[in-house]
């Protein structure tokens, strides 16, 4: 083994980092300044690291292929497609009985509410509202403190969670619960169970490496779009344009595969409650689907009122983002305190929620109900566009209508047609304020919660508002409603900054194929508008939370370095035949998950390059032993005792580390032949390489690794390796300062130019 230098690096031995570069490349100072750096952009960087999408293609591993007939390969293929259409069955039964659970909890919660308010029991009424949301609330976030407090898990909890959190009132969504639910689902169906609450089946345990199970991860994301919204296309397009940062064609097919079970499930459950079997649960069905399936036209002269809800939607957008930013970083600041102060945070929101719930819509006015109104007026119970509150018979409260009321169901009032006159201006500004602050407080409470709704209702309210504001003209039929469903648009793009994958769904929630042209030009134009200020709201929280996440472009600093200008130390390597006391030693001392196999030739001297070895895989041979040699002398053949199936990741839970491992002194004078365990083709760039290009190269490969060579053939064969960390602006920035000052002065340069193109 040749060690460079004594120090190590990483956290822990599955996901810790992965930086082996050798010492010499860098100076200590560098180090120094990049920790003060990264202190300075505002995120430490997390230690989670990406899974070993690259297939180790070693000799175990070909041997395992050639080995297999056309039975196993059609078994494997069979088995691909199973597992996503019981991804697809499964995340529509949950979408389901989570709508299900929401309209019942929540209705019945607004019924009784509503009668103690008939009889003129104000008070009690208030009592009963707010302290079952205080307790839907605190279950909520007791399930996700104790039981999931990283969200992570069987999804079990973040779907009681996540109904609970909706049924207090919060103004939160349950569509990234559901995507989370969805990826859970496919990774355990994908590895065959969880070994940590001991559910894993033998005959789900087909897959053997994390590229299979990252296909099927993303499957269960998109299924999980699709089940939140009933948008099966949608959901394919979300995977792509923001979940997946590595696509594929066979992959396009099997999570469509999927998302259209998920549509058909559905559709076949809503159809037996529409006949009245599930309770509260029916009218509306999934969210808002075909609330504006009417024909509609418009002309030129609505142009205008669309461009100005498009460059709104991208001013309101972002400073959303912003503000949400700032809550966020001071809600971490509360939760690194305990779980005590988490509990208490939720609490308080859910006090103050519940209060301006029913305090504000005592501020509104008592209309007189519409003669040609096409439900009961006023309404009665849970939901409708008549909320009756505190008014006299024959009156109805439109405030009331919109606060004191579910999200769907305040979106369908926003989103319904032919009601022009049945919301005042001024109650639909009022609803618009509170959905922002109580949509940004909410959020980053330790709860399963989602953004997706929120944006949409705050955005549809903003919209309606536009429209009573410049809507109304002759020969023009974009009505209240239709600017709620612009509005709703021009928000989603201007803080989450997707545009195909929202366009499609919000197509497939309206039923309508006529708002394409008008819904494509306000995200596009808030979209355009939103990225002169700041990032999209995943990216913002991803940087909060310090995840290395890799975008899609690269910076344009990236293009002045070399891969070699971002390499730290240490690097470790191994021979090919090793000692078992080094393995051993080095595995104890370092986190690192791969290292470089480097054999001699005995010819001149010199050393080559062999490959690439895992952590997990030196781990399992430590642990079987059965490859050990007496001497370094013995003949190579310590594979023929393994299977591909050997080094296959079991069920997720707590991994065999280098402390389990009972290993005597004499095994430590062993030696073990690593050359059927190494990737002896892994990927591997020059060190003179930009580092831009190599950020292109690990991205779109979907890489773990990226080891970096030499120039020049009298050094070492390997010089370090790169993983996600070593790209991130953080390490880059901290590495080399002065690229951080003239990144933000070209930043301050840039924004007026981007801008001076409206």
């Amino acid at each position: 083994m040749n060690r460079l230098s004594p120090d190590g690096g990483g956290d822990d031995g599955n996901d810790g980092s992965e930086s082996l570069a050798s010492p010499l490349l860098l100076p200590q100072r560098s180090l120094i300044n990049s920790t003060s750096q990264v202190a300075l952009v505002g995120a430490n960087v997390c230690p989670i690291e990406s899974l070993d999408y690259e297939i180790a293609e070693n000799d175990v591993f070909k041997q395992d292929w050639r080995s297999r007939g056309k039975k196993q390969m059609f078994q494997y293929l069979f088995m691909k497609w199973s597992l996503c259409f019981l991804v697809g069955l499964i995340v529509s039964l949950i979408g389901f009985f989570n709508n299900l659970a929401v309209e019942n909890i929540a209705g019945l919660k607004f019924v009784v509410t509503s009668n103690m308010m008939l009889a003129g029991r104000f008070k009690m009424a208030f009592f009963v509202f707010s302290a079952s949301n205080l307790v839907l609330t605190l279950f909520a976030t007791l399930i996700t403190a104790f039981i999931a407090p990283a969200a992570a898990g069987s999804g079990i909890p973040e779907v009681v969670g996540s109904i609970s959190a909706v049924s207090a009132s919060l103004v939160v969504g349950k569509a990234g619960p559901m995507v989370h639910t969805g990826a859970c689902v496919a990774s355990l169906l994908g590895q065959g169970g969880s070994k940590k609450y001991g559910l894993t089946w033998k005959w789900l345990r087909f897959f053997k490496n994390d590229r299979d199970r990252r296909d099927l991860v993303t499957c269960g994301s998109a299924a999980g779009i699709a089940a939140a919204f009933r948008a099966p296309v949608g959901g394919v397009l979300f995977a792509l344009e923001e979940m997946a940062s590595w696509w594929r064609s066979a992959l396009l097919w099997r999570s469509f595969f999927a998302t259209a079970v998920v549509a058909i499930v559905l559709r076949a459950l809503i159809d037996v409650c529409l006949s009245g079997k599930c309770g509260l649960f029916g009218k509306g069905g999934l969210i808002m689907f075909d609330v504006y399936s009417a024909s509609i036209t418009y002309h030129l002269t609505d142009v205008p009122s669309v461009l100005l809800l498009g460059v709104m939607g991208g001013i309101l957008g972002s400073f959303y983002n912003f503000l949400l930013e700032k809550v966020l970083r001071m809600y971490n600041y509360i939760n690194e305190k305990g779980t005590v102060y988490k509990i208490l945070l939720a609490c308080l929101i859910s006090i103050f929620t519940s209060c301006l719930l029913f305090g504000v819509p005592w501020l509104g006015s008592c209309q007189p109900c519409p003669p040609d109104a096409l439900e009961a007026c006023p309404t009665i119970g849970r939901s409708g566009n008549y909320k009756k509150f505190q008014c006299s018979s024959g009156h109805y409260n439109d405030l009331a209508s919109l606060i004191f009321n579910t999200n769907d169901d305040a979106i369908r009032n926003l989103f319904s047609r032919n009601t022009d006159s049945e919301f005042h201006a001024s109650s639909v500004l009022v609803f618009f304020l509170i959905c922002c602050v109580l949509s940004i407080l909410s959020y980053g409470i330790v709860a399963p919660v989602g953004l997706f709704v929120p944006v949409i209702v705050t955005g549809a309210s903003y919209g309606r508002f536009v429209g009573m504001l410049f809507g109304g003209r002759p020969h023009s039929s974009l009505n209240h409603g239709l600017y709620a469903v612009l509005g709703a648009a021009s928000f989603l793009g201007g803080s989450m900054r997707m545009t195909v994958s929202l366009c499609v769904i919000l197509l497939e929630l309206t039923n309508n194929l006529l708002l394409l042209p008008l819904i494509m030009l306000v995200l596009l134009i808030s979209k355009t508008v939103a990225d002169a200020f700041n990032g999209n709201i995943y990216d913002l929280i991803m940087k909060a939370k310090g995840l290395p996440y890799l975008v899609a472009h690269t910076e344009p600093y990236m293009r002045q370095l070399t891969v070699a200008d971002v390499l730290s130390g240490p690097l470790w390597t191994f021979h090919g035949v090793e000692k078992v006391g080094t393995i051993v030693h080095v595995l104890r001392i370092t986190k690192h998950n791969g290292f470089p196999v480097v054999d001699e030739c005995s010819q001149d001297d010199s050393r080559v390059l062999y490959g690439l070895i895992l952590r997990a895989h030196l781990v399992e041979l430590l642990k079987r032993k059965d490859g050990f040699m007496s001497t370094s002398a013995e003949s190579r053949g310590g594979g023929v005792e393994f299977s591909a199936a050997d080094f296959a990741k079991r069920g997720s839970g707590t991994r065999d580390t280098i402390d389990d491992l009972e290993i005597s002194a004499e095994e430590m004078e062993m030696y073990v032949d690593l050359h059927p365990f190494t990737n002896a083709s892994p990927y591997t760039v020059v060190e003179t390489m930009s580092l831009a290009k190599a950020l292109v190269l690990f991205r779109q490969l979907g890489l773990r690794h990226l080891l970096v060579i030499p120039k020049i053939t009298n050094r070492s064969p390997v010089v370090g390796i790169l993983t996600r960390h070593d790209f991130m602006p953080e390490h880059v920035l901290g590495l080399h300062p002065l690229l951080f000052r003239s990144r933000w002065k070209r930043l301050r340069l840039q924004v007026p130019r981007t801008f001076s193109i409206f």
